[in-house]
């Protein structure tokens, strides 16, 4: 089954002013295969519920009189200035949610002050999206077989204006996602990544067909190490991430190696029961210790989300699923203004927490509700 674009996006609705109000939105605008798509995660999908039950198991423990008047909600990752600590997580194919594609995410992403990760699999070339950029962005990037083509991608990114390259390392194979193999999802033809094109079996190929069930895809390598992340630092003079990390081992062997540690289990996409990175955030934390920044995603729908994060240690949190569903709600001013709503949230947190800006979040403030 080939799933059909989504319908013309209507401008941001002033009704609009939570995540889960552009979740509702794209449910409506959105064919239900590109919907799943979406929304699925691996087997059960007891990973993507754990992911948002980790932060609403978590209460904030607020002091009083403390005389903070404003607050400061700037964040700086790898030398650039952002004025809310969130980024965009890389997803693949946003051609199947808008028109614009990966055009209007950077677009929206900048003029809502955050920083893009651009997937391997994006709909657009990286020209194409580094060229749309008004703002600073990221490349993600699965390490193909072909260590020719990978570094050719890692330098196409950089050219294109890309100032680090984030390496997911939690997919050696594809989860099992029913959803989509239920809906027979496939990406229409002329939706196909680009970046890939002419190398291959084309990801996003039919999910009912046994070569989508979780087994190898023809072109990701999955025996990516450690040597593999330093020799794409010296390829490319840039920062680089490793993504998918969960475990306090993995992350100080990161710090240790200066690459940074970006917490996160796919966004329940991979592997089903997976523990939620929220869990083993501050063991992550103590075990870097400071070296590099600490990321983390998976399941932030609130401005008290991220705030729990940050005060459990993360120096950033992104967000994937939700900026995807204002993608395809409003275009560009829809992701705008999903990200406008969750810094005002963001600076509602502080306020009300006595926090004058980010380094006043500490562990203190976050208690289990019982």
């Amino acid at each position: 089954m080939t799933t059909s674009l989504p319908r013309p996006a209507t401008p941001p609705h002033p009704q609009r002013i939570t995540l889960a109000d552009f979740h509702d939105a794209a449910r409506d605008v959105l064919p239900a295969p590109a919907y799943d798509y979406l929304q699925g995660g691996a087997a059960d999908e007891r990973t993507v519920r754990w992911n948002a039950e980790a932060y609403e198991r978590l209460a904030l423990l607020p002091p009083v009189l403390t005389g903070t008047t404003d607050v400061d909600t700037r964040c700086t990752l790898y030398g650039t200035e952002l004025p809310a600590p969130v980024l965009l997580a890389p997803t693949a194919s946003h051609g199947l949610f808008h028109p614009d594609a990966e055009a209007a995410t950077v677009r929206g992403a900048a003029a809502g002050g955050a920083l893009t990760t651009v997937s391997t699999f994006s709909t657009l070339t990286l020209e194409e999206i580094g060229a749309a950029a008004t703002g600073p962005w990221w490349f993600q990037l699965y390490v193909q077989r072909d260590r020719a083509l990978t570094e050719d991608l890692v330098r196409r990114a950089r050219a294109a204006g890309a100032t680090a390259c984030v390496v997911t390392v939690d997919t050696p194979v594809t989860g099992l996602r029913e959803r989509d193999l239920r809906n027979g999802f496939a990406l229409p033809s002329h939706r196909m990544p680009a970046n890939l094109a002419g190398h291959g079996a084309e990801p996003g190929r039919n999910a009912a067909d046994p070569a989508h069930r979780g087994i190898h895809d023809p072109r990701i390598d999955p025996a990516v190490g450690w040597s593999d992340l330093e020799w794409l630092r010296s390829i490319s003079g840039l920062p680089v991430l490793a993504k998918g990390i969960v475990r306090p081992d993995d992350a100080r062997r990161a710090a240790e190696f200066g690459i940074g540690v970006w917490m996160s289990n796919h966004g329940g996409r991979n592997l089903d029961t997976a523990i939620a990175p929220l869990v083993t955030l501050p063991a992550v934390a103590e075990a870097v210790a400071g070296r590099v920044p600490v990321l983390i995603d998976g399941g932030i729908r609130r401005g008290t989300d991220v705030v729990k994060a940050l005060a459990l240690g993360a120096d950033a949190v992104a967000i994937g699923r939700p900026y995807v569903w204002s993608l395809a709600a409003g275009g560009a001013e829809g992701v705008t203004a999903a990200l406008s709503a969750l810094h005002r949230e963001i600076e509602l947190a502080l306020a009300l927490l006595g926090a004058p800006d980010l380094a006043a979040l500490t562990p203190d403030l976050v208690r289990p509700p019982w």
